[in-house]
């Protein structure tokens, strides 16, 4: 029996391997829409037998003709390897160069069963948000990765390892690009079209850039955002207050844990049971409930003990909604975390309407799912703004909510709108997020223990606690709170249990702190103290993306439409010492809607590493801090002035501030 390091090193075994079971027992994405004519099927089936040599092409046309037939993709379920998929210890991995062994950790992390979405499917989270389009592609990247030298890049595209190509050792090791289609051609149909024909894919943000970890990546924004959520309502931590919310896939799992550790109550609806107790039993989520009295009676009695739980309800999130206003129960926060991004295609699911006949009816007819769809968002709208009307405080979670119930019409729209403000509800990157971090440079710091050591982990997460704590006995007062509620998240983080998969953690903090931090890190690699450690962020971060209804939302200078900065950032940091880098067209708002780019670096304790991770953390931040500050965000300005101080070599354009009012000359 061959050896892990073998099966990496084979790539597209020597013989053809015998076709595997569906596994019915795992959650698969939902069958896709037959979008592609007869003549585009038959391109379809000979863009994928090109990885095969030609004596396969027979067997396997049939084969993947079935699997399009039946699922609107060509997945290759036969090339699934048979060994268990998950983040090892970078040590088990075979390869001639560390940085493309962390890779491969990093891959195998966001397939993992416990991780991904729907793993079968090589899609992470999101619905849709794909690390490949294939196994092909994947069992290639994997061999490519452990024969390639410290002088060679790996270039991908949408999922497919275009080859090696001759570079040098501060060079990125892989370029990632996903869905960057012509302007033109990034309607949701032409997503639908050109990843059934296997040629483009949807990345969404850390699936396809290798750097997701599970629900913890997004647990300590929502913290923050639901704490800040609850200081606008005059809101203690457990004093009872109620979260109403939707989706516990993937990263929105976060939203039960987030509600934990700000202290309130929380209700999660969630169609899918599969993705419920999936949840649950991973600790995400205290207590299932399915049946709408009983929920309603164990809402009452939360909130009269002044309880902080974690509720998920099975069930459509407009029931919710509804029935909490007719029960007169009054809810503090509202959003929505579904995935409407992607709302014909299992993001969001018409209320009365079962899951599964849901899934039939999106592939079958999904002109009538889209008609279904439109009409629960009225609904949900419209249940939202009876609530609201009481008081309840309703934010846009960049989920694209607000915008897809203003396409199907729903009464969401701003009746006296500003520029950036045309909805009634803001996006909560308006009143949270974007004045209160990213403005001021605070933002999805990650790591990841390649040792896959839990006490490598506890030791990174004391080292990030002290480096906070010193720098915050001199930091301003301006940034008190985010280095507040920051030493507070890491000094708790072991305690919450939020490790799913890879040795991972995140912490936001400014360039200063993601440098100081790094910089301890290295340090206690070259003393032998861990093991190497791989840096990255979420896409969603000061720099990384440019989105107008959520990064780039509180940026009202006109230019939110524009994405030089995501371009500019993911050039900046190719060549300032990442150790991979990516761009995506989609993300969490949808294909078409935004522009998103990520980093991942090594730290194994050299020098080169030191230089590499100051020079290059510096940019990947103050790109985006300069950004803000040109669109005349005071808090980006007191953040970038700050760091040209400090900073020799640093000088950014900064605005003037115009007083006067040009209405009367317009």
């Amino acid at each position: 029996m061959p050896s892990f390091k073998d099966l990496i090193i084979q790539g597209i075994p020597n013989e053809l391997p015998a076709k595997r079971d569906y596994k019915p027992e795992v959650s698969h994405a939902p069958k896709r829409k037959d979008i592609l004519s007869d003549e585009e099927k038959v391109l379809a089936l000979k863009n994928a037998l090109r990885y095969f040599p030609k004596g396969w092409h027979k067997e396997l046309a049939s084969e993947f003709a079935e699997e399009l037939k039946k699922y609107g993709r060509i997945y290759m379920y036969r090339f699934q390897p048979e060994y268990e998929m998950y983040a090892r210890p970078i040590s088990e991995y075979p390869g001639k160069c560390e940085q493309a062994r962390a890779i491969m950790v990093m891959i195998q992390n966001n397939l993992d069963p416990a991780v991904a979405q729907h793993p079968d499917e090589l899609i992470t989270y999101g619905g849709n948000g794909a690390v490949f389009q294939n196994w092909a592609q994947y069992l290639l990247t994997m061999q490519y990765l452990a024969e390639m030298s410290d002088e060679q890049t790996l270039h991908m595209y949408s999922g497919h390892p275009m080859g090696l190509f001759p570079s040098h050792k501060d060079a990125p090791r892989v370029v990632v690009t996903n869905g960057m289609t012509i302007p033109n051609y990034s309607k949701p149909d032409d997503w639908e079209k050109m990843n059934a024909l296997g040629v483009s894919q949807y990345g969404q943000m850390t699936a396809g850039s290798y750097m997701y970890i599970g629900p913890q990546g997004i647990v300590h924004g929502t913290t923050i955002t639901v704490l800040n959520a609850l200081r606008k309502v005059g809101k203690e931590p457990n004093s009872g207050a109620l979260f109403v919310t939707a989706g516990l896939g993937g990263m929105s799992g976060a939203q039960p844990k987030a509600g934990n550790i700000a202290g309130c109550i929380s209700v999660t609806a969630e169609v899918n049971t599969t993705a419920s107790r999936k949840r649950f039993e991973q600790g995400w989520v205290d207590e299932l409930i399915s049946d709408m009295d009983e929920l309603v009676a164990r809402v009452k009695k939360a909130q009269a003990n002044q309880e902080t739980v974690s509720i998920a309800y099975e069930g459509n999130i407009v029931e919710v909604w509804e029935t909490f206003d007719q029960e007169d129960i009054y809810i503090d926060l509202g959003s929505d975390q579904t995935s409407l991004h992607n709302p014909w295609a299992g993001g969001y699911y018409p209320v009365d309407v079962s899951y599964e006949a849901a899934n039939v009816m999106m592939a079958n007819e999904p002109d009538r799912f889209k008609e279904l769809v439109q009409e629960t968002l009225r609904r949900h709208a419209n249940a939202v703004n009876k609530h609201t009307a009481k008081g309840t405080y309703f934010f846009d979670y960049g989920n694209a909510f607000l915008l897809e119930a203003s396409r199907a019409g729903a009464d969401v729209m701003n009746p006296n709108p500003t520029i950036g403000r045309e909805f009634k509800y803001p996006s909560y990157v308006q009143d949270i997020m974007g004045p209160m971090c990213f403005d001021y440079g605070f933002g999805p710091f990650r790591w990841v223990c390649t040792s896959g050591k839990p006490e490598d982990l506890a030791f990174t997460d004391q080292l990030a606690s002290d480096v906070l704590s010193e720098i915050a006995v001199t930091a301003p007062s301006e940034i008190s709170q985010q280095m507040e509620d920051n030493i507070r998240w890491i000094k708790a983080a072991g305690e919450n249990k939020m490790v799913v998969g890879s040795q991972a953690r995140i912490l936001y903090a400014d360039s200063e702190g993601r440098i100081k931090i790094a910089s301890a890190f290295n340090k206690a690699i070259t003393e032998g103290k861990i093991g190497p450690v791989v840096l990255g962020r979420d896409h969603h971060d000061v720099s990384g993306t440019d989105s107008p209804y959520r990064e780039t939302s509180n940026i009202y200078d006109g230019s939110q439409f524009t994405a030089d900065m995501a371009i500019q950032n993911v050039i900046g940091d190719s060549f300032r010492g990442a150790t991979w880098v990516s761009i995506h067209n989609g993300g969490g708002v949808g294909w078409g809607e935004v522009i998103n780019g990520g980093f991942g670096m090594l730290l194994d304790g050299t020098a080169d590493a030191d230089r590499r991770l100051e020079n290059m953390l510096l940019y990947d931040v103050n790109n985006g801090i300069a950004r803000r500050s040109w669109a005349r965000n005071e808090p980006a300005m007191f953040a970038i002035k700050r760091e040209m101080e400090r900073t020799p070599g640093l000088k950014i354009t900064l605005p003037e501030i115009v007083d006067e009012d040009f209405r009367g000359l317009v």
